[in-house]
């Protein structure tokens, strides 16, 4: 899985679109096309998941 996806873990209050930018740079500059985002912030941690796709 190292080489398919990056995986970004937060514990903040809620996901901010800086957030977002940042992992989609780290997609990028890995030449990556698949990255979750996971907030452990979040009463259900499945409110916390974020999947992002780099075109």
């Amino acid at each position: 899985m190292e080489d398919l996806v990056i995986v970004e873990l937060k514990a903040v209050e809620s996901l901010q679109p800086i957030h977002s930018a940042q992992l989609l740079t780290y997609l990028k500059l890995k030449k990556l096309w698949l990255g979750l985002l996971i907030n452990f912030n979040v009463p259900v941690l499945k409110q916390g998941i974020k999947r992002l796709v780099n075109n």
